[in-house]
């Protein structure tokens, strides 16, 4: 932090803006890849269907403009993995990992990068937290593709072991992209709406790569310790309850439509109720056809889109315990407390406030992508914009139809909220704002004014 004429100035070089030049780094080199002419079976792929694909599978979304099998060779596909891998834990982490394995020093920046991109609340556990994100993610991911090869082999050969690896990565980075295109373009893992082993398969990882890293540090660390931290309680037991909670939900509103679950027998129609709220919370596979269900359903699954996964994970929206800071800060007021009480402890004001903003933030992103969505296409529904639109924000990647018929505009809003998404609201507006307030540190007189 510099200070220059009594203002204070943003350093170039702060926490923020390296996250979100980080993302937009691999993002261009993405694009750029995609476009070559050996990374597309047909004609190459336009800057803006490459622009578009590249943002969805770095800020893990899902939303694309091409079906994977269908349009990308082996190498686009490489390609694409390499994004979605990348986007999921995040560049910083990964170059912190090579520093690490080639023996180099840390710096303080460093750490302080590494530290912001996984919400870890200590630096001096940093460096372990790093080996421990790149160790586990890729034993789970190694776990989740030998349980699907079990199934994709005996299907599709030898090929079955590139579509388990790379349905595996997809779904721990909780992208949502697919090479199931053979089944049908865009048809995700419809085909395997009855096939509980992968449905489940998937199901784990999303999980998995959704609570956070620090949850998985928190819990190994438990064996030692036998006491975990607030952060992992809230997260481990709202992701429960969302789960829960929007697998009832949509299983009852989706019940009798027959365009959806109600042509499946009851074991089914639990399965991917339960499978699509799981997946509504930032991952994008789609076991039944998402235009075909009814707009409570919608509905239902926009809220799970904006809550998202966890912090410091490879989702988005505005993350669980944002949620249930704020859903706490409602209950403890209405119970006449002057603080937020969760599980017995008083969360900071600070963290309320900061909750609260994230909130506001990320609601009017997704409002004005929709109404950018409305305006520019005035066929468009009211509640599939509201429903793509809340999709790119928190990064789920699930679409009613509409992500193939976007105009060049719309395409251009999605890309720009996908990219807000996943770096996060207060991430972007701290890596936009140029100059802090120079009154923020001020203690100014109260003032009182009437709400309610």
């Amino acid at each position: 932090m510099v200070r220059k004429k009594g203002k204070a100035a943003i350093h170039p070089l702060s926490p923020a803006r390296i996250t979100a030049g980080s993302f937009l780094l691999v993002i261009i080199t993405g694009t750029l890849l995609l476009m070559l002419p050996f990374s597309s079976k047909g004609e190459p792929l336009s800057f803006l269907t490459s622009l578009f694909t590249a943002t969805s599978a770095t800020c893990v979304t899902g939303l694309t403009l091409i079906d994977p099998y269908t349009h990308l060779t082996f190498f686009g596909q490489l390609v694409l993995l390499s994004m979605i891998e990348i986007g999921g834990i995040g560049l910083v982490t990964f170059s912190c990992f090579f520093m690490i394995s080639m023996r180099k020093k840390m710096t303080m920046r460093n750490l302080r990068l590494v530290q912001e991109s996984t919400s870890s609340d200590s630096l001096y556990s940093t460096r372990a937290l790093v080996k421990l994100i790149i160790i586990t993610t890729l034993s789970i991911e190694a776990a989740g593709a030998c349980i699907m090869a079990t199934r994709l082999i005996p299907a599709y050969g030898a090929r079955g072991i590139w579509y388990s690896i790379f349905t595996a990565v997809s779904a721990y980075c909780n992208a949502g992209f697919d090479l199931f295109g053979m089944e049908g373009a865009y048809s995700s893992v419809i085909s395997y709406q009855s096939d509980p082993v992968i449905l489940c398969t998937i199901m784990a990882l999303i999980f998995l790569g959704g609570i956070g890293f620090m949850v998985f540090q928190d819990l190994l660390a438990w064996r030692k310790r036998h006491h975990l931290m607030l952060h992992t309680k809230v997260v481990v037991l709202i992701s429960a309850l969302l789960i829960i909670f929007g697998g009832v939900l949509l299983f009852f509103c989706e019940y009798t439509n027959d365009g959806t679950i109600g042509k499946m027998n009851l074991f089914d129609k639990i399965l991917n109720s339960v499978f699509q709220s799981v997946s509504a919370r930032t991952a994008g596979f789609a076991s039944i056809d998402i235009a075909s269900m009814r707009d409570i359903s919608k509905a239902i699954m926009i809220m799970l889109m904006f809550i998202g996964a966890g912090s410091g994970s490879t989702g988005g929206g505005i993350k669980v315990t944002t949620f249930a800071v704020l859903v706490t800060t409602v209950v403890s007021v209405i119970r006449g407390r002057n603080d937020t009480v969760i599980l017995g402890r008083r969360v900071h004001r600070a963290i309320v406030y900061k909750s609260l903003t994230i909130a506001i933030l990320g609601m009017l992103v997704a409002a004005t992508t929709a109404g950018v969505i409305l305006v520019t296409m005035p066929e468009a529904s009211g509640i599939d914009s509201l429903f793509e639109a809340f999709s790119a924000f928190g990064t789920v990647g699930l679409t009613a139809g509409m992500t193939l018929t976007l105009n060049t505009i719309s395409k251009i809003a999605i890309i720009m909220t996908m990219f807000v998404g996943r770096i996060g609201p207060m991430c972007f507006a701290l890596a936009m704002i140029l100059r802090q307030d120079k009154h923020s540190e001020e203690i100014l007189p109260e003032g009182r004014i009437m709400v309610g």
